[in-house]
């Protein structure tokens, strides 16, 4: 894990205010979905403070974690999917806080493929990069801007791994998780920052008005031959396994380590653990 400054609390006023709530392509917070999902939910109606709440449970645990075919998706391409990872869900959190009036931005970054290890293994984790774009959310509450990661994964696929996971204490490294504390992560929004794969943070690309413009300077994660392989291949099986996971069953696919390995960080199978 890399130092990550918080940055100042500065409010968001004239240009930047106006950046910090605009539509963009992937940022589409008016489109059909988008907007009904706002209004049938009742969110405009509640005050400032609970409207980022019921925008970040419902990215956090209606939105189960999965893998799109893709990281530059639309907003409402991911609400159309109903799953999403990291990046795919930053970009709905994003459309759905400035559907609300709520001033947001992205901040890029890369995170070691490691703590994928478990969610993702075999062929798929092969075709990773070693460093794979990731991004959280960053939301101006009205006192500070607070960092949004913690929304990453679904209550029910967290549940599984602290149950799975339920003798284990202190770091974890692994399934999609990079947590001080497996069994207690920082996932609830108080107003503060929340995060689940913070401490598998490798590099800092700064902040962004929106992901549009981060997509066009970093890419994607995957390109070419590998893109296609995994849009119309690999990522269903990872989203199988994901599946099995969450429903308490075995990650199936290669060896994945031990959890002392993953909480460790080190990338080496345990060959007395077999995923089934």
């Amino acid at each position: 894990m890399i130092n990550i400054p918080e940055l100042p609390a500065v409010a968001p006023v004239g240009t930047e205010l106006t950046r910090a709530l605009s539509s963009t392509p992937m940022l589409d917070l008016t489109h059909p979905s988008i907007a009904a999902l706002v209004q049938t939910r009742g969110w405009l109606q509640l005050p400032e403070r609970e409207r980022i709440a019921a925008a970040y449970v419902y990215v956090r645990d209606e939105v189960a974690f999965g893998y799109n075919k893709s990281d530059d998706l639309k907003a409402s391409e991911v609400f159309t999917d109903g799953y999403g990872q990291c990046n795919t869900k930053s970009t709905l959190l994003m459309a759905v806080l400035r559907a609300l009036g709520i001033p947001c931005r992205f901040h890029g970054f890369t995170i070691d493929k490691r703590l994928q290890r478990g969610a993702i293994a075999g062929l798929a984790y092969w075709l990773a990069p070693r460093n794979i774009i990731h991004s959280w959310v960053e939301v101006w509450t009205g006192a500070r801007w607070a960092r949004l990661e913690g929304f990453i994964l679904d209550r029910a696929y967290l549940a599984a791994l602290q149950q799975r996971f339920s003798v284990h204490h202190g770091a974890f490294f692994g399934y999609g998780v990079a947590t001080p504390d497996l069994q207690c992560p920082q996932v609830d929004w108080d107003g503060g920052d929340t995060f689940i794969q913070k401490e598998g943070i490798n590099q800092d690309f700064g902040v962004f008005d929106n992901p549009d413009e981060f997509y066009a300077r970093h890419g994607v994660n995957l390109n070419g031959a590998k893109r296609c392989l995994f849009q119309h291949l690999i990522r269903h099986h990872m989203n199988g396994n994901v599946a099995r996971i969450r429903r308490g069953g075995s990650a199936r696919m290669a060896s994945i380590g031990n959890v002392d390995t993953l909480a460790a960080g080190k990338d080496q199978p345990n060959p007395g653990y077999a995923g089934r």
